[in-house]
């Protein structure tokens, strides 16, 4: 795995969306609360609009472009149902947050 850092932890908090980017990607940080903070590719699966943009409201993720919603704590899509944003390996350490895009 190859790991990079993305932005401070500090940066980060419960609840809310953060728009990172890790070399010419952009993803997204998630903090549902009540959950962990994830990383996402900020695109859209519908037409690749940037989900870093989106209406986050603590658990739900909406994308400002056509409305398709999402769950912050697992990626799927609420509506319409079948899509999922895409998620990459994170973990906090020594004060940043860094994602692993080796999948990509």
């Amino acid at each position: 795995m190859a790991f990079e850092d993305v932005c401070k932890q500090s940066l980060i908090a419960e609840g809310e969306l953060v728009p990172c980017m890790a070399g010419k990607k952009e993803i997204v940080i998630l903090w549902p609360e009540g959950g962990e903070p994830k990383a996402y590719d900020a695109r859209c699966p519908h037409e690749g609009v940037s989900l870093g943009r989106g209406d986050f409201n603590g658990r739900i993720l909406y994308c400002i472009a056509h409305g398709w919603v999402f769950d912050g704590r697992n990626g799927h899509c609420l509506q319409p149902s079948g899509w999922c944003m895409k998620e990459y390996p994170m973990r906090l350490e020594r004060g940043m947050v860094q994602v692993d895009l080796a999948q990509d």
